[in-house]
């Protein structure tokens, strides 16, 4: 089912335009927030090769049967669109040059937000630990990895960030790895 507009808003999003302005830094992180939520919201479930002893009648205990299990709280499965704006907002991580991986990790991180309690998955002192730096200097790199995606969104040729399959257009390769180093 195709959603009407939903192609011209999507390439406007992905050109770095929100009604007609410019992407500016509270665009970009409102876009990357959204899409670290849809990613935690994807169900981890699938096929697996592990034997599911879980589905035996006889393994579950008697606290199982009478209702003392703890059920585990789920988002809702997001929407196909919400998808394709995650792949979009995630591709601009693109636009942080290899050579300053740690701002592209940090920005990856800290767009984690729990779907369930709508916190960070990071917070900025967690961050820092885990880099060996102090906690302003995290949101500082932060803000500077912002402005190169919102500067990389305002040039004329920012539609190469809107291609989710990772192949940049113009013939340039893509310059980032195929599995992202968020942990």
């Amino acid at each position: 089912m195709m959603i009407p507009g939903a192609a011209t808003e999507a390439a406007q999003a992905a050109a770095g335009h929100r009604g007609g302005r410019p992407a500016d830094a509270a665009f970009v992180i409102a876009r990357l927030e959204e899409a670290g939520e849809t990613l935690l919201s994807l169900p981890a479930t699938g096929w697996s090769t592990r034997l599911r002893t879980s589905s035996l009648d006889i393994v579950r205990s008697a606290l199982e049967n009478y209702g003392w299990s703890e059920s585990r709280v789920r988002p809702p499965v997001p929407s196909s669109a919400r998808i394709t704006q995650m792949d979009e907002a995630y591709a601009w991580i693109r636009a942080i040059p290899v050579e300053n991986y740690v701002l592209r990790r940090i920005v990856g991180a800290r767009s984690l937000i729990n779907p369930v309690t709508g916190r960070y998955v990071f917070p900025w002192r967690r961050l820092g630990a885990a880099l060996g730096a102090d906690h302003k200097a995290v949101q500082r790199w932060h803000g500077q990895g912002i402005a190169m995606i919102v500067a990389a969104l305002a040039r004329p040729d920012a539609g190469c960030f809107a291609d989710a399959s990772g192949a940049q257009s113009g013939g340039r390769q893509a310059a980032f790895p195929v599995r992202p180093a968020f942990g």
